[in-house]
């Protein structure tokens, strides 16, 4: 996170049952279809109750094509990414399951990239991590034996090899389409596309960037990855989310990594009457005007406390058109009633 591109359209098609896909997932399915994709950023909970993982996932139902379980993000503790995916998985969500290089060595971290494959997660989003110093642990010892560049490499050739990092050969590859993330509007910005052709050449067939508030900022960056002909080879999805006010956005931009707001969206906030509500409007017309920018196909939402409102947003937005995403069907109110009769009858 150099070998080519690792993605759909190598030499050797992945062997996952649809010919020229790397998984069998629906978020795969729904960009390479040419539909504007919709992901979501799900926060983990504090807690070991599944079913909070669940109360969560219901507030993106039919609004989003898959979301993203947080890796220790912030580098705070939380309930893990595999964890909620497998659990999201199994009821028949689409999950992006993130990897961080922070806290686990390349031995770990493949055993998860397997486990997770295993357990029905189609996407996973390699990321080199925030480091322990910011996070409610900060004197936790960082690993990193891995950045992204160096994960996406290992886990395209688990799949696409048949082997891991030290060459002994995998019986069955995990059947994943890989992501990674990337930051447009930190400096240097003449280095942020070639940075992208970096991960685009380790395996990266999809990009989730920062929040997105700059939009000529984020328009120079999509003209010159489209110059070096980056566009063609991934999905682009800007990140976007609803600021609470004015004063939260002072503080994400001073104490957020990598998180750039301008003054002009502050002021914005500053002169409205109920500021949630702008900062929901600030959300809308971005999803909107990023729709109209060549090569993004899709946003990535994170909603930090405010996930209630993703539904609207994406609804307001309109950029779904008449495309509704995956929901999960009611489980049946008798399945517990008849696994009751059928014991009865042991």
């Amino acid at each position: 996170m150099e070998d080519g591109h690792a993605g759909a359209g190598s030499e050797s098609e992945p062997e996952s049952g649809l010919p020229g896909y790397s998984s069998s997932g629906r978020l795969e399915q729904v960009l390479k279809s040419g539909h504007f994709a919709i992901t979501a950023e799900l926060a983990p909970p504090d807690s070991a109750n599944p079913q909070d993982v669940y109360a969560r996932a219901r507030l993106f139902d039919g609004h989003v094509d898959a979301m993203n379980a947080t890796d220790g993000s912030g580098a705070n503790c939380h309930m893990s990414s595999v964890a909620m995916c497998a659990l999201l998985a199994r009821h028949g969500h689409e999950v992006v399951m993130q990897i961080s290089c922070r806290d686990r060595n390349r031995i770990a971290i493949q055993g998860d990239i397997l486990g997770g494959a295993a357990l029905g997660i189609n996407n996973m989003l390699c990321l080199t991590g925030d480091g322990v110093q910011v996070g409610d642990h900060p004197q936790a010892k960082p690993v990193f034996d891995l950045d992204s560049l160096s994960l996406l490499e290992i886990v395209a050739g688990l799949r696409d090899k048949h082997a891991f990092a030290s060459g002994r050969k995998l019986t069955d590859p995990p059947r994943v389409f890989l992501g990674a993330a990337e930051n447009p509007f930190a400096p240097p910005f003449d280095f942020r596309p070639h940075r992208l052709a970096k991960k685009i050449a380790a395996g990266a067939q999809f990009i989730q960037t920062q929040y997105c508030f700059d939009l000529p900022r984020f328009t120079a960056f999509m003209q010159r990855s489209q110059d070096l002909g980056l566009l063609e080879k991934c999905f682009i999805l800007p990140g976007v989310g609803p600021l609470a006010s004015a004063r939260t956005a002072n503080w994400m931009r001073q104490h957020v990594p990598g998180v750039h707001i301008p003054d002009h969206i502050i002021t914005r906030l500053e002169g409205a009457k109920d500021q949630k509500a702008e900062g929901r409007n600030i959300c809308i017309e971005m999803i909107q005007q990023l729709r109209e920018i060549e090569g993004v196909s899709g946003v990535h939402i994170m909603a930090h406390r405010q996930e209630a409102s993703v539904a609207d947003i994406i609804q307001q937005s309109g950029v779904l058109r008449d495309r509704m995403p995956w929901t999960p069907s009611p489980e049946p109110t008798f399945k517990k009633e008849h696994a009751i009769s059928a014991h009865a009858h042991d």
